[in-house]
């Protein structure tokens, strides 16, 4: 019968494939059927549910954190760390996204990634307040043509934002001028500190590299002609401007981009769960806090793999804390 209403269908002018799809079936399944007009559909489908499944009450409790306005906007390998870290283990990670596949629960904001180019200088960060990055962005304000600019120093062992200030105009004194002052205020020795940024002329003027020389700073630059070599701030700022409560309106003036500033380091240093720290918060990295909570997260999930072993097929989660952070690391060379 389905070979006949196929066959109608492609008579009447639909493609193949597209009235396949609307069966349920593959092209390549027709195929087989029509060789063999006198045998028996040998599709099997799921034999049983599998022992180590979801019960339905586990998958509507799942459902209902996911959904829920405290978590939705989170995405399940953010969700997972902060469950973790209230003590509540519910389902893998893997597991929360075959969820939303099947279910139909939309992200609320799309991902994508960016190719970044490794400059050929390598620094290594073992500790806070080693190897900072530091750039500038522009803010639109409601004046056409017109910006602020945001100057902002971020750690790169910790992800923490150390220091930032907002300009009227790119300046090389306003750039020194921040960097001494939030060596002042953190009462930081910068001797030795590795300071990197790009090319642009606020970076290699005349009075910052005097002052990061006065200071016994190690300067660090991309390479000449390469835009994206600066990859730790660049990150930042794309968290900074995909950020939900980016304002949809430009800026009224530098006190009102200061106070939203203000807000969202706020948010970053302390609540932010950082992808490439083990979902800590860059101050609970920077602080020393975070091999306490990455030990409890593993406890937890040792906890959970006994209760119901048949759900864990390898070993759990890495909750082991990260060592050292490569800035610039030297490309892997593969062999011919």
């Amino acid at each position: 019968m389905i070979l006949a209403l196929l066959d109608e269908a492609v008579a009447c002018g639909a493609r193949l494939s597209a009235a396949c799809d609307l069966a349920g079936l593959s092209a390549r399944t027709v195929q087989r059927w029509k060789q063999r007009p006198d045998g028996d559909d040998l599709r099997k489908g799921p034999c049983g549910r599998p022992g180590n499944a979801l019960t339905a009450e586990e998958t509507a409790q799942v459902l209902a954190v996911m959904t829920s306005a405290r978590y939705a906007a989170l995405s399940p390998k953010q969700l997972v760390p902060v469950l973790a870290d209230e003590g509540l283990y519910l389902a893998s990670e893997s597991t929360m996204y075959r969820l939303r596949r099947r279910l139909g629960v939309k992200s609320t904001r799309p991902t994508s990634r960016s190719h970044v180019t490794r400059a050929s200088t390598m620094h290594r960060a073992s500790g806070p307040n080693q190897v900072w990055s530091w750039d500038i962005t522009y803010l639109p304000t409601t004046i056409r043509g017109h910006f602020l600019y945001l100057y902002l120093i971020m750690d790169v062992w910790s992800r923490r934002v150390v220091g930032w200030e907002i300009f009227e105009r790119e300046s090389t004194d306003h750039a020194a001028e921040l960097f001494r002052r939030v060596c002042s205020q953190k009462g930081i020795d910068p001797k030795g500190l590795v300071l990197h940024s790009d090319n642009g002329s606020p970076m290699r003027g005349g009075t910052m590299l005097a002052t990061l020389q006065w200071l016994g700073v190690v300067p660090s630059f991309s390479r000449p002609h390469v835009s994206n070599d600066n990859p730790y701030s660049e990150a930042l700022f794309r968290t900074l401007k995909h950020a939900a409560a980016y304002p949809k309106l430009p800026f009224a003036d530098s006190e009102t981009a200061r106070r939203w500033v203000t807000r969202f380091v706020a948010w970053y240093n302390g609540e932010h769960r950082h992808s490439a720290i083990r979902y800590v918060t860059p101050d609970q990295r920077h602080f020393g806090e975070e091999t306490a909570i990455l030990a409890r997260r593993s406890s937890l999930y040792e906890r959970a793999r006994e209760t119901n072993p048949e759900r864990w097929s390898r070993s759990t989660r890495n909750w082991t804390p990260i060592g050292q952070v490569l800035l610039n690391p030297e490309p892997m060379i593969r062999a011919a």
